[in-house]
């Protein structure tokens, strides 16, 4: 806290904006107080019921939530049909009854000690994304313990005035009532970028800020406070001094987000007339949403990994393929690239205990594992091909790493065809297939790779991390991560290189593709197609829109000579610094 009374808290910038407002704090923070006792033989079969009318009643009042979702929110929703079918997850359904019936113990604690055990394993992983999982586990279990116990469920949809929500974390179905003419912004102590609150507060356009320690102990209902959702940052008790200064950023914020918005729907298109595509990045069905409302010409990343890691087993044939007909049909004409499964023991550790992995970012994941699993692998391209029917699919595989592997996937895609055809199944096999450039190998053995692929699609952050050394998560070596690597570059060069010489396409999908400061270097290669988060189409579109194609293509032959990442910087600065110093493109 300051002398002035101000009380400055830290935490990630979910969704960008500001907003300025009363706190609201909601009471999300589930059943703390659960007691253990036993349960006779007698009574356990009582028990077990109960348990079971509290999951069928959770099970109600999420269908209610859904139905009352409106129309023009209701893709939102489809996250709900994934806590549904987590109800009655063998890991947590299944578990629960088990140890109620095995350790005759009351419902309540059985639950606690499963959904612990649940929260231990997912919180362990390396991933981001996948240890915000733990959190749909979280909110199931939660509304089950409220109607075993009789807890009241509070109802965002019943606040009344403008308010900026805090809370411990938000569950989808929360997010889902959330009514814009009266939640402004929204404060957790949990979640990230990559939770469904991130999700759906960018999509909405409602400035949020996640991970701030003990927001709800801190912050008081009806406080005044402002949230900065670009900085992470938020301030209590603001002073009449900061409230101007805020006022004034949020108005900034806004021209230039409306500045962005009214060229958004323009192509990416050089001063002197070279066009390249602008893809968005979807982690889940709803994001498409994002997509569309930023005018991405299409989807450079479908990931597919949620749905497997959501689902009590491999998910079926026909739940793959109404997600990515889903998808597909809400895109139609546009391409949508669907990339196979990229998963592997580290982020499975429900269904194969004991597979972990020492070094699981260099162990079986992506194509090894799939080709490993080729059950699990010809369920997903059946899906593909199915979905492919509806619009324009291309599919794209991960990690390939060898010649052999793209040729052995490609088989199996053929396989995939032949037998949707012997089912009387509709499937398009006219699709393009491509593969990720993430490991060194493939950009050595890049023309052999290109025999075999139709594309190419960039993906950097797994390919600096490899050919630099570098964990990104590791704090002591983070800082040596860099993009504009002289390695990097020539890496870039040479890919681009082979698909001229080839006739492949090149696209990137990576963290850099979404970067406003390296569209020129991107451009000079001439890499045709950038996917990147929706909230950076706009953006990168701009700054596309700001340079010439041909003063880019002579610019990467000054940039090749560079010996230093702060040599290609210096460069950058030189060159462009007059268009990436513009306001607009950080907005």
């Amino acid at each position: 806290m300051s002398d002035t009374g101000e009380i400055l808290l830290k935490g990630i910038g979910g969704s960008p904006g500001i907003c300025i407002g009363k706190a609201y704090l909601v009471d999300k923070e589930g059943v703390d107080v659960v007691k253990k006792y036993a349960v006779s033989k007698a009574d356990l079969k009582e028990e077990k019921n109960r348990f079971k009318s509290a999951v069928n009643k959770a099970k109600e009042e999420l269908h209610s939530i859904i139905e009352e979702t409106p129309e023009d929110f209701r893709e939102h929703a489809n996250i709900l049909e994934t806590h549904v079918v987590l109800l009655k997850d063998k890991m947590l359904y299944g578990r629960t009854i088990e140890k109620i019936e095995k350790e005759g113990i009351n419902a309540e604690w059985a639950l606690k000690k499963v959904v612990t055990s649940i929260k231990a394993r997912f919180r362990s992983m390396s991933d981001d994304y996948f240890r915000e999982r733990a959190e749909d586990i979280v909110h199931v279990s939660d509304r089950i313990m409220r109607n075993l116990v009789g807890a009241e469920q509070e109802s965002i949809k019943d606040i009344d005035r403008r308010v900026i929500l805090i809370a411990e974390d938000l569950s989808p179905a929360d997010t889902c009532q959330i009514q814009l003419e009266k939640v402004m912004g929204v404060v957790t102590a949990y979640g990230g970028m990559t939770s469904h609150t991130g999700i759906i507060a960018r999509t909405l356009e409602i400035p949020a800020v996640f991970g701030v320690d003990n927001a709800t102990s801190i912050i008081q209902n009806d406080e005044l406070m402002i949230v900065d959702g670009t900085t992470g940052e938020l301030i209590i008790h603001p002073t009449e001094v900061t409230l101007v200064k805020y006022v004034k950023r949020r108005v900034e914020h806004e021209l230039h987000r409306a500045a962005i918005a009214r060229g958004s729907h323009l192509p990416a298109q050089t001063a002197d007339g070279f066009t390249i595509q602008i893809m968005g990045n979807i982690e889940l069905p709803e994001e498409v949403v994002s997509v569309r409302n930023y005018c991405g010409d299409g989807i450079g990343l479908y990931r597919t990994e949620f749905q497997y890691l959501s689902h009590p087993d491999f998910p079926s044939e026909n739940e793959l393929f109404d997600k990515y007909k889903d998808v597909v049909e809400v895109m139609a004409p546009k391409p949508v690239t669907i990339r196979t499964l990229d998963i592997n023991g580290d982020k499975t550790p429900v269904r194969h205990a004991g597979t972990a992995e020492q070094n699981p970012a260099m162990g079986l994941r992506g194509i090894r594992y799939c080709l490993k699993k080729p059950d699990v692998f010809m369920t997903q391209l059946r899906a593909i091909l199915r979905a492919a029917a509806f619009g324009n699919v291309r599919v794209m595989f991960p990690m390939i790493s060898s010649y052999d592997e793209i040729c052995e996937a490609k088989k199996m895609l053929d396989q995939a065809a032949e037998s949707l055809e012997k089912d009387g199944l509709s499937f398009n096999r006219n699709i393009e297939v491509g593969i990720m450039i993430e490991v060194p190998s493939a950009v050595i053995m890049a023309d052999v790779m290109a025999e075999e692929a139709d594309f190419f699609s960039i993906g950097t952050n797994d390919l600096i991390q490899y050919s630099l050394a570098i964990d990104r998560g590791n704090k002591h070596v983070a800082h040596l991560y860099q993009p504009f690597h002289p390695a990097v570059m020539r890496m870039l060069k040479r890919i681009s290189d082979v698909g001229k010489e080839k006739g492949v396409k090149v696209f990137m999908c990576g963290e850099m593709a979404g970067d406003p400061i390296q569209v020129p270097i991107l451009l000079g290669f001439e890499i045709e197609e950038l996917s990147m988060n929706p909230l950076s189409i706009p953006s990168v579109k701009r700054m596309v829109r700001a340079i010439r194609f041909e003063d880019a293509r002579s610019f990467t032959k000054d940039v090749l000579r560079q010996t230093t990442a702060e040599g290609v910087m210096n460069l950058l600065r030189d060159a462009y610094g007059d268009i990436l110093s513009d306001k607009v493109l950080n907005a």
